[in-house]
């Protein structure tokens, strides 16, 4: 039986999901609020380069992901590995105090930018990606197909849209957010105990620093330490990498600073400067750089790391045909949000088959 499919939200989840529908025979239709695909995977790009202003890198570790990696046409070419000099482990006034962590997990990240794997993987769907198309209400009709209320952008204002006759919807999208629409939506729409399980997933946030330091460009010459990723018990910072040292990311000294996660919720509303100048400040301390940087913006992530994750790959209601799927059903890795888009599409398309 072929499905009609809605799938909200373009991340590596959803992306997975509709990848995996459409070649089992399903229409799928994809809606995302934002310009590209990516979610977390994003990347900031700029007059002095790019930003991986979100994840940081991916690692391997489930062979289904593997498999994924080496057989899609094109993403060989895309994903290369990062030494990161094997990551150090800070004290608050930037000494190295600990040797690398998990070094037997390889890095990875996307070129030119962490999102060009999702984006590439999304290529092949064409129009049945909708862009900044973010969903507010789902309907489920007494026939039992579901209409995405939505809001399009796309032409530089507000239109507000219906898109009908869906055998299927699935959220790939943050907690926080999925549980909101599903409350916007009605009680008819998700059981108790669904809201009840997706209330416990705790998501942090973060905020991250993004600067640049055009002055340093020189062939094989950068300022600062001459490690180029880090790890810090500094009460501000959490992350550190120099995005000039990536594969594919161009010379120009650049740094993506990401903020803890007790720092980014105590910080969470105050104002983009303040935030700036305050993780400056750390960056500062941990690297020695005291140069003032040319470029200097900050990001705010509301929801970034998964901290109390579901406990299971994905939800999916086979009476309603309503599922989740995303990172925070089993961890914060890219990985994880590869199986979790995977296991809910598996899913549905073994429902199809019993109809």
């Amino acid at each position: 039986m072929t499905l009609n499919i809605a799938i909200i939200g373009a991340g590596i989840a959803g992306i997975t999901a509709a990848r995996t529908l459409a070649q089992a025979g399903h229409r799928v239709h994809v809606f995302e609020k934002s310009r590209g695909a990516g979610g977390r995977m994003s990347t900031r790009e700029g007059v002095f380069g790019t930003f991986d202003h979100g994840t940081q890198y991916f690692t391997v570790r489930d062979p289904r992901f593997s498999l994924a990696l080496q057989t899609v046409p094109g993403t060989t070419e895309i994903c290369r590995p990062w030494s990161a000099n094997a990551v150090r482990v800070l004290d608050p006034l930037g000494h190295v105090f600990e040797a690398a962590r998990n070094t037997k997990d390889a890095h990875f990240v996307a070129k030119p930018g962490m999102n060009a794997l999702v984006r590439h993987w999304a290529k092949p769907l064409g129009t049945a990606v909708a862009y900044q198309t973010q969903v507010s209400r789902l309907e489920r009709s007494a026939k039992g197909l579901w209409t995405v209320h939505a809001v399009n952008s796309t032409s530089g204002k507000d239109v507000t849209e219906k898109h009908a006759g869906f055998d299927r919807v699935l959220l790939a999208m943050p907690s926080v957010q999925a549980e909101q629409l599903l409350r916007n939506s009605g009680k008819a729409t998700a059981s108790a105990a669904w809201l009840k399980a997706m209330a416990k997933v705790e998501v942090a946030p973060c905020w991250t620093l993004m600067l640049a330091f055009p002055n340093a460009i020189q062939p094989d010459l950068h300022i600062g330490p001459q490690w180029n990723a880090a790890r810090s018990t500094h009460h501000r910072v959490a992350w550190l990498a120099r995005e000039s040292s990536k594969p594919g990311r161009g010379k120009l000294e650049r740094w993506t600073v990401q903020a803890s996660a007790a720092w980014s919720t105590e910080h969470l509303e105050d104002a983009a400067p303040r935030v700036q100048a305050k993780l400056l400040r750390a960056f500062s301390e941990l690297t020695g750089i005291r140069a003032e940087p040319s470029h200097a913006e900050v990001h705010r992530w509301r929801y970034a790391k998964t901290i109390t994750p579901l406990g299971v790959s994905h939800q999916y209601n086979p009476a309603n045909g309503l599922g989740t799927c995303g990172d925070w059903h089993l961890g914060h890795r890219v990985e994880d949000a590869f199986v979790s888009g995977l296991e809910l599409a598996l899913t549905v398309c073994k429902s199809a088959h019993r109809l």
